[in-house]
């Protein structure tokens, strides 16, 4: 989904394991390398970013899109959450895929098959309007590739109002569960149904807006459009 991708170096090495990143509960869960890293963030689009004014902790949901070694998210610049976070505030980024519930023969061990990210940092504004709008454009071009093309260019008081934040991936690790649920050796011979129910995330077909000009039709970019969360 990400077409930054398509023209990045492929992720190669490991991000470095920290005293804040580094997996206590269940470390065999635990990845590091910039491949899973990335494979999880590339498959989602929406991301849960923690941060804290004047003591109150909030956590707000927002898109977000990467390259390379940098996550972003954007929105008005009005927003209080990202004022705050553009003047240094310390924040903890997340990215989650549930991918299925593992079913288990006691109620003890059902668990859940999923693929998650946290990073911890500092975002930063980005303040120049070329790279802003380079940064937004990469936004839309990762979802809907060519679409920029089609559309007219930004406006300088749509760009002002906008505020982009980006955050490098320093501090970052993954966590992954995969596979059939994991019971209590005596406990496989109940007679209990055992397994897992996979989740997927889908698109319908495209619905055109009713305001619409006559003759345009769906772009080929859209046709059999799917997300691979796999």
């Amino acid at each position: 989904m990400d077409s930054s991708s398509k023209t990045e170096t492929p992720a190669t090495g490991s991000y470095k394991t920290t005293p804040r990143t580094r997996m206590r509960r269940l470390p065999k869960r635990a990845h590091y390398d910039r491949e899973t890293v990335h494979g999880i963030l590339d498959a989602g689009f929406v991301c849960h970013v923690g941060y804290a004014i004047d003591g109150q902790p909030y956590v707000t949901p927002t898109t977000y899109w990467r390259h390379e070694d940098r996550v972003y998210w954007h929105g008005s610049s009005a927003s209080r959450m990202l004022r705050n976070i553009a003047a240094g505030v310390p924040v903890c980024f997340t990215v989650t895929h549930i991918d299925g519930f593992v079913m288990a023969r006691s109620g003890f061990h059902h668990s859940v098959n999923y693929r998650s990210v946290m990073a911890l940092g500092v975002a930063q504004a980005v303040t120049d309007a070329a790279e802003k709008e380079q940064a937004l454009d990469a936004f839309i071009e990762r979802l809907f590739p060519g679409r920029t093309g089609e559309l007219r260019p930004s406006t300088k008081q749509e760009l002002k109002g906008t505020l982009v934040v980006g955050m490098d991936l320093a501090e970052v690790s993954a966590k992954v569960r995969t596979g059939p649920p994991v019971d209590d050796e005596p406990d496989y011979a109940l007679p209990v149904w055992a397994g897992v129910l996979p989740i997927r995330t889908t698109f319908g077909p495209p619905e055109s807006d009713p305001l619409l000009a006559p003759g345009i039709p769906v772009p080929d970019y859209l046709a059999g459009f799917a997300l691979d969360t796999k």
